[in-house]
C-alpha cells in the first residue's frame, strides 16, 4: 500500500484521519431490481434483506477537522456484496458530491470515489437537520432528518468497507468509524427530489418514501486507508 499520495501538489498520507465531523443518515428499503440495475456494471449484487428489497443509505456529513480540510458531503450508497462471497458485504458508493475541490480530487484519485462538485447546504432545523444538494443550480435532493432520541454508548459504531467503481476498476476501501453523541429513531425523514438524473435514479428505487431508520451522529471520528483493487469491472473490459 502507498504511504502517501500527491493531490494538487500536496501530500496526503495514509491513513487519512477525520478528527471531527457530524452526520445525519437514513436507511431505506428499496426495489431490489432497480438496485441491481444500478450495480450492473460494477461486479456487485445488492444485499437483499427481504424478498425484493435492497438497502439504500442516504447521508450528509459536515467535515470540520480532517486531513482533507473542512467540507460538506452527501452520500448515496447501496448495501452490496460480491456474488458468492458471504464475507464481502460493503457499502457501494454510487454518488458522492462535495463542496470543496481538494477533497473532490483526492477522493477521485486516491480511492476512486464518485465525487463531484456541488452546492451542499446543511442547516439545523427544528428537531433535526436538512441538507439540500444542487448541481449546476439544479436541485437534486433535499433531505431532512430528525435527530431522534439518545442511543446507548457504542450505538451507530459499525464500520463497513466502501466499494467504488471507477475507470474500469472495482475498489474496496477500509473505513473505521468512531461515533459519539448518537441519536436515532424509526422513520424520521422527509425527501424532496428534483429533476436531475440522480433524482430519477432515486425515484426508480422507490423514493420519496419513509425511511426504515434514521440517525444523527453529533461527534464523529473516522480513518480511511488505501483502496485495494477487487476486480476489473465490465465497463473496463
Amino acid at each position: 500500500m502507498a504511504e502517501a499520495h500527491t493531490v494538487l501538489g500536496e501530500q496526503v498520507r495514509m491513513p487519512v484521519e477525520i478528527r471531527h465531523a457530524d452526520a445525519s443518515s437514513a436507511l431505506f428499503l428499496v426495489d431490489a431490481g432497480a438496485a441491481r440495475e444500478l450495480l450492473a456494471e460494477t461486479g456487485l449484487e445488492p444485499l437483499t434483506v427481504l424478498p425484493g428489497r435492497a438497502v439504500l443509505s442516504l447521508a450528509f456529513v459536515r467535515y470540520v477537522d480532517g486531513d482533507l480540510g473542512p467540507y460538506h458531503e452527501f452520500a448515496f450508497s447501496l448495501m452490496a456484496r460480491q456474488p458468492g462471497r458471504r464475507d464481502s458485504t460493503g457499502a457501494y458508493i454510487h454518488w458522492l458530491p462535495v463542496n470543496q475541490s481538494f477533497t473532490c480530487e483526492a477522493g477521485q484519485s486516491i480511492w476512486g470515489f464518485p465525487k463531484l462538485m456541488a452546492d451542499i447546504d446543511i442547516t439545523p432545523v427544528r428537531g433535526g437537520h436538512r441538507c439540500e444538494v444542487r448541481v449546476d443550480g439544479q436541485l437534486v435532493i433535499a433531505l431532512r432528518i430528525a435527530d431522534g432520541i439518545p442511543m446507548p454508548g457504542g450505538a451507530g459504531g459499525a464500520s463497513i468497507d466502501a466499494y467504488t467503481s471507477r475507470n474500469g476498476l472495482l475498489r474496496r476501501t477500509p473505513w473505521v468509524m468512531n461515533p459519539g453523541k448518537v441519536r436515532g429513531r424509526p422513520g424520521g425523514t422527509r425527501v424532496e427530489l428534483g429533476n436531475h438524473p440522480i433524482s430519477e435514479q432515486l425515484r426508480s428505487l422507490g423514493l420519496p418514501k419513509a425511511a426504515l431508520f434514521s440517525s444523527r451522529i453529533g461527534s464523529l471520528h473516522m480513518t480511511f486507508d488505501d483502496a485495494t483493487t477487487v476486480l476489473q469491472t465490465r465497463e473496463g473490459k
